[in-house]
Order: C-alpha cells, then sequence, then structure tokens
C-alpha cells in the first residue's frame, strides 16, 4: 500500500525533553573512539571530568525521537530504510551536561517513481531548556527503498557536496575498537543489528557493523583535531553522505581538502582500502 505524503509530512513528533551527564558525554566519546591513546591530551578532554568538552557530533543522540519509521502507522517498511546522508549545524558549543529538548519534523518526502524508492528529509532542533537557546540542528535523509510511487513531488533533491580533485592535503587515521558498536549503542542506538551476530548474518553481514552515525564521529574527531585545533566552538557544520557499512576495528582513514573556512573530506576504512563516507562538508570557524 503506498505511504501516505500528507500523513507522514505532518507527523505528530512531541516534543521530548531529554537530560544528560557528563557521564553521558564521556560515554558517548568512548563510543566514537576518544581513548584510544588514555595519554592523548587531546581525546582526554573529551572523557575526562576535568575540563570537559562535548563533541560536537554528540548533538546526534540529543532529543533523538528514536526509530519512528519503525511505527507500523507510518506505512514504511522499516526494514528496507537506509541512513543516507547526515547533517549538522551548530549555533553555539554543546554543554557537558543539561536539559535539552528535541523538536522533530519532516521537512519533505522526494518520489523517485515506482520501484526506485523515496526519500525522506528531516531535521531537529535541539534546545537548551533553561535558556531557550537553539543549540543546533540535526539534519538526515533516509532512502526508503520499495516506497516510490505514491505520487509525491519527484523533486527536486539537494546536490551533494562535489569533491575537490587531485590528492587530499591532509590525512588522518583513527582506529576504532573491537567493541565499538557495543559501546556506542549505550548512547541511545540498540539496534541489534550493531550487536547481535545472528541478526547481521539475516540482513547479509558476516558479523555485526559499527552504527553509521559511530562513523560520523568518528570522521568529526578527524576534522575537529586536522581543522579546528580540537576545539569544539569552531566546527560550525558537518554535513556526508554515507557510501559503505564500516566493521568494528577498523581504521577510518579521513582525507581533507582545505578552501578557507570549508573542508571537504571523505574517509574510507584503510583495511579493506573501500570509501565509507563521502561528499563530506564542514565550515569552521578562523
Amino acid at each position: 500500500m503506498p505511504i501516505d505524503y500528507d500523513k507522514l509530512m505532518n507527523w505528530p513528533f512531541p516534543e521530548l525533553e531529554h537530560s544528560y551527564t557528563e557521564r553521558d558525554t564521556m560515554l558517548y566519546a568512548l563510543g566514537v573512539g576518544c581513548g584510544h591513546d588514555p595519554l592523548d591530551a587531546a581525546d582526554l578532554r573529551h572523557v575526562y571530568e576535568d575540563g570537559l568538552q562535548a563533541l560536537p557530533t554528540m548533538a546526534v543522540v540529543l532529543g533523538y525521537p528514536g526509530f519512528w519509521l519503525k511505527d507500523p502507522e507510518t506505512g514504511v517498511d522499516w526494514r528496507k530504510v537506509l541512513h543516507g546522508e547526515q547533517g549538522l549545524v551548530l549555533h553555539r558549543p554543546l554543554p557537558p551536561s543539561g536539559t535539552v529538548i528535541g523538536r522533530s519534523r519532516v521537512t519533505e518526502i522526494v518520489d523517485k517513481g515506482e520501484g526506485k524508492g523515496a526519500l525522506l528529509f528531516s531535521e531537529r532542533d535541539v534546545v537548551d531548556k533553561a535558556s531557550g537557546e537553539v543549540l543546533c540542528t540535526v539534519t538526515s535523509t533516509t532512502f526508503m527503498r520499495g516506497e516510490g510511487g505514491f505520487g509525491g513531488p519527484s523533486g527536486p533533491t539537494p546536490a551533494p557536496h562535489a569533491m575537490p580533485n587531485g590528492d587530499p592535503e591532509l590525512v588522518l587515521d583513527l582506529p576504532t575498537l573491537p567493541q565499538a558498536a557495543l559501546i556506542y549503542r549505550l548512547s541511545g542506538d540498540t539496534n541489534p543489528l550493531h550487536a547481535d551476530p545472528k541478526v547481521a548474518r539475516a540482513v547479509g553481514f558476516d558479523r555485526p557493523i559499527l552504527h553509521g552515525l559511530a562513523t560520523y564521529g568518528v570522521a568529526g574527531r578527524a576534522v575537529l583535531r586536522a581543522c579546528c585545533g580540537n576545539d569544539p566552538a569552531r566546527l560550525k557544520r558537518l554535513d556526508v553522505r554515507f557510501s559503505a557499512p564500516v566493521y568494528p576495528g577498523e581504521t577510518i582513514r579521513t582525507e581533507i581538502w582545505l578552501d578557507g573556512e570549508t573542508v571537504s573530506f571523505r574517509c574510507r576504512a584503510v583495511e579493506r582500502d573501500t570509501v565509507i563516507l563521502n561528499n563530506g562538508l564542514a565550515v569552521i570557524a578562523g
């Protein structure tokens, strides 16, 4: 049965209040690989309470409405849903603890045609409850296989960020732990695909894969370290397109091109020489 465009466009997301502690901030950072070298001072500021700073990409787990497309009322076959793109605009640094309000909405659904699926665009403002200030805006593109042909708009769709020609100017390798997915899931994404070998095999993987948003967090760490002097206040935007899965324990290589405040990047799994994140765009403050 075709999905109902108007119903999804007006999906009734409740405002979600989310309180988090310094422990949660440190746990998120551990989940995206901080502390692999416990003597690294740049990482220590994200996993140790003395002068603790939140990683900017922790925004993706704050005020998160959960896997709402699994609700039968959406009419979507959640088993065919893929995370296509992720973006983040940071208006101010995230506090290491606090209470936020997540305000989610669907912004558009694009019908790619019968047999070609559909794209669902959504965004979420993360608002500091105490001040009312918007801390950041999280954006996501979801590819819904098999849901095309419902009669919705056929476009336009945003073009991916164009990657520069030539060799990258900076390259940074960051390892992931074999247990990385088991740590990251404690920040809120408990999809068994990332923990249960039986579930992973059932959908075609030989073992559990790392969360896409954990990979996104590793990419954010690389940009923060290579381009921002590891100062979270300097990262203003981070957009990526997911292109292949990552297995826990693999090394993620981030290749970076600089153009003033604009940073282009992509990531690959070194052991398989496979591009896993592409068309990466970051904006940094001087």
